[in-house]
């Protein structure tokens, strides 16, 4: 059974700082594509960060350019989104997914989900 599971969030002042962590199983995702997005209530799910498993290449949201880092430990079958300088416009669900077309911004392009976890910031 394939498992995609988030944890870390939580709620942080302005300017604070949360790590998100996915811990994947059930499966290989060497040949796939990791990629955090995030909803807030009323919108639709957006894009924020994508990594290769191979290779580690990356690619970001502008709006997130710069504040956040998305990275993977091979080993542990786990990709990370360290968020810095957090907004209040950050305040959404966070989901991390696995896909096989390529580091695709469309949700649709992900196989894989995980449940999601709340970051809120207060401003």
């Amino acid at each position: 059974q394939v498992q995609l599971v988030e944890s870390g969030g939580g709620l942080v002042q302005a300017g604070g700082s949360l790590r998100l962590s996915c811990a994947t199983s059930g499966r290989t995702f060497t040949n796939y594509v990791m990629g955090w997005f995030r909803q807030a209530p009323g919108k639709e799910r957006e894009f924020i960060a994508g990594i290769t498993w191979i290779g580690g290449s990356t690619v970001y949201e502008d709006s997130v350019k710069g504040r956040f880092t998305i990275s993977r430990d091979i080993a542990k079958n786990t990709v990370y989104l360290q968020m810095n300088s957090l907004k209040p416009e950050d305040t959404a669900a966070y989901f991390c997914a696995a896909g096989r077309r390529g580091v695709s911004r469309r949700p649709r392009d992900y196989d894989y989900w995980g449940q999601g976890t709340q970051v809120t910031v207060s401003s």
